[in-house]
């Protein structure tokens, strides 16, 4: 009869195990607006019904990243309730647009383990899958979360770390949404730069810069249902000696919003190639982004292409002093004010030839 519901800790976990997180969400109009509130967001896109009117749709689709967090969030009582942190994602696939009114549900099947040499933790590996009412996927990614022991001493099997793809390809990116009218965006946001004028290697250094406030963050765990110790229980964190973490999905929205600036005619987020979330962001703090093109890629169509950019975050310095390491330099590779690496991919308009 007993009901606790304490989550599942590292030893409770099983590769090929599956799960079905509880419970379905319907996102609506309202869940933009307080999205907006957090972030800041002026993707023209997503900001007003005419901007898609005009565009070719005939709605405006909810952001990609608020779509992903409230995913994530369904996965947390089951995949991270007892998480020491999220380490980082790959294979992120946006596979369709969400617009309100849809209702998401997610399945999780656990693809890798290995515990950690302190025997206290381990990082599980999990890929997630978003559907909605129709049962279509919408948003699929892999992901790691190094999650605590209940009992230190339990055995553990053998390390299974999966191999994942470093960038997501090519034909694996949605492409068949926009039309050409798309390219109309620059009458929205009254700036020219589209695909054809950004180079591989091209640095953008966005002039904007956010403070998270406790009541931002608080706000946006409560928003996604992300119920995570480390966001949620003060209580439980200064007993460890710390503070509670800003989820890091907040963050990457941050910096998403805050790369408008240089970046204003994109349209959509196709895919995250990998990420990672490596130091801790805390309320107070004060998020700034750069980002780098590394490539301009094509996506099968003469009136969109992607491009693919490495987003680097950073904590209580300006964007001009971020550091771009090589890639695959990881944690090592960066200073302790940063906060957030991000490898990902973008439509945006061709240029009418």
């Amino acid at each position: 009869m007993k009901k606790d519901r304490t989550g599942n800790f590292f030893e409770d976990f099983r590769v090929g195990m599956k799960i079905r997180h509880a419970t379905p969400r319907t996102l609506t109009e309202g869940d933009r607006s307080l999205y907006i509130g957090l972030t800041g967001s002026r993707a023209a896109f997503c900001t007003a019904e005419t901007n898609a009117l005009q565009l070719g749709f005939e709605r405006r689709p909810l952001e990609d990243m608020q779509v992903f967090n409230t995913a994530f969030g369904k996965t947390v009582p089951d995949i991270s309730l007892n998480a020491v942190a999220n380490l980082g994602y790959a294979e992120v696939h946006f596979l369709s647009h969400v617009y309100p009114g849809d209702t998401l549900a997610v399945e999780t099947e656990v693809i890798g383990l290995k515990e950690n040499s302190s025997r206290k933790s381990g990082v599980v590996y999990v890929r997630s899958t978003a559907r909605n009412q129709f049962n279509r996927e919408v948003l699929s990614w892999v992901r790691w979360v190094m999650v605590h022991k209940r009992d230190h001493a339990a055995a553990c099997g053998e390390a299974v770390v999966p191999a994942t793809q470093p960038v997501v390809p090519p034909d694996r990116l949605r492409r068949g949404d926009y039309t050409a009218r798309v390219r109309e965006i620059t009458t929205l946001t009254c700036i020219e730069d589209l695909w054809d004028d950004y180079v591989a290697g091209e640095r953008i250094d966005h002039p904007g810069a956010m403070t998270i406030n406790d009541s931002d963050h608080s706000i946006a765990t409560r928003l996604y249902q992300n119920t995570a110790r480390a966001h949620f229980d003060g209580h439980a964190m200064a007993s460890g000696g710390g503070h509670r973490l800003v989820y890091g999905g907040h963050i990457i929205s941050v910096c998403r919003a805050l790369a408008y600036d240089g970046l204003e005619n994109g349209l959509s987020i196709l895919a995250i190639n990998g990420g990672s979330h490596v130091n801790p962001t805390h309320a107070g703090d004060t998020v700034a982004c750069a980002t780098m093109v590394l490539d301009k890629v094509d996506v099968g169509q003469p009136h969109v292409g992607g491009l693919r950019l490495r987003m680097i975050g950073v904590k209580n310095t300006d964007a001009a002093s971020i550091a771009f390491p090589a890639p695959g330099e990881g944690k090592a590779g960066h200073p302790s004010n940063v906060v957030l690496d991000l490898d990902y991919t973008i439509a945006m308009p061709k240029r009418r030839q």
